[in-house]
């Protein structure tokens, strides 16, 4: 984009904001660029005007200018590096519940390129917690795979999944960097899992976590839990910590009626994937 100053700026996109208006000139300002972005006038990837040239277009203070790409940053709409500006970030991973898949299979189905670096791979004891989750008893040997995944290079969450090991003896020989979970299983052992139930929950990621996916202490997260089955047995159990700037969650609702009783009833369409 060719930007000039800030008052050629402001004739040339034509900036809705009013000081007449009861809403505050940031959130204005914010719904302004927000609007720009959602109708890719502004692309992913696109420098941003400056804050100079934002204060100029806007008539606004710089505080004003902060404040409103500060919520923007925040919403995960776009990315202020040092020294360079702000940019429109790359889309949000939007996770639509329909079928039951991988990490893997979801990243390439969005054409993002998955890549996973894996901190641990290790038998243990199951804790009280996770035999519940897998059915088994306290004590058994469980497979704990920690990895944290990646899309396109960039950290976006960090996974923990723990197996029963008598059900995939020599799986510690794989190396889950370059291959899925997933299809591992249904190559090395017919396993396929057709049946899991998720949950998702608001999370603060803590400052360790925060290191690993670049992010700062305190940023919003999913926190999701996953138990896999194949028919009917639990054979997979993951913890999930996802970034909440670079993941959304997006599930279709319909109304549907009761043959037999003309009533109508509220469905959920489909399952949660992460």
């Amino acid at each position: 984009m060719a930007i000039g100053n800030g008052e050629a700026l402001g004739r040339d996109l034509g900036l809705r904001v009013s000081r007449a208006s009861q809403i505050p000139l940031y959130h204005q300002v914010a719904n302004d660029i927000r609007e720009r972005i959602a109708s890719d006038q502004w692309q992913p990837g696109q420098r941003i005007p400056s804050e100079a040239e934002l204060v100029g277009a806007y008539a606004a203070s710089r505080i004003t200018i902060r404040q409103a790409l500060s919520v923007l940053s925040q919403e995960g709409l776009v990315v202020r590096e040092r020294g360079r500006g702000s940019f429109v970030r790359d889309p949000a991973i939007i996770a639509r519940p329909s079928r039951l898949t991988s990490f893997t299979a979801e990243m390439r189905a969005k054409g993002i390129r998955p890549s996973s670096q894996v901190r641990s791979f290790t038998i243990e004891a199951a804790d009280e917690d996770i035999a519940r989750h897998l059915d088994l008893a306290t004590g058994e040997a469980v497979l704990r795979l920690e990895r944290l995944r990646h899309g396109d290079g960039e950290p976006i969450g960090i996974q923990v999944a723990w197996l029963p090991a008598a059900l995939f003896p020599g799986l510690l020989d794989v190396d889950f960097s370059s291959v899925s979970l997933y299809e591992e299983l249904e190559r090395r052992y017919g396993v396929i899992v057709n049946d899991a139930e998720e949950t998702f929950s608001a999370s603060l990621i803590d400052a360790d976590t925060a290191i690993l996916l670049s992010v700062p202490v305190f940023a919003a997260a999913f926190r999701v839990t996953r138990v896999g089955r194949n028919a009917g047995r639990p054979i997979e159990f993951t913890q999930s910590i996802l970034r909440g700037d670079r993941y959304r969650v997006q599930v279709r609702l319909r109304r549907m009626q009761n043959v037999r009783t003309g009533s109508v009833e509220d469905h959920e369409v489909g399952q949660g994937v992460a």
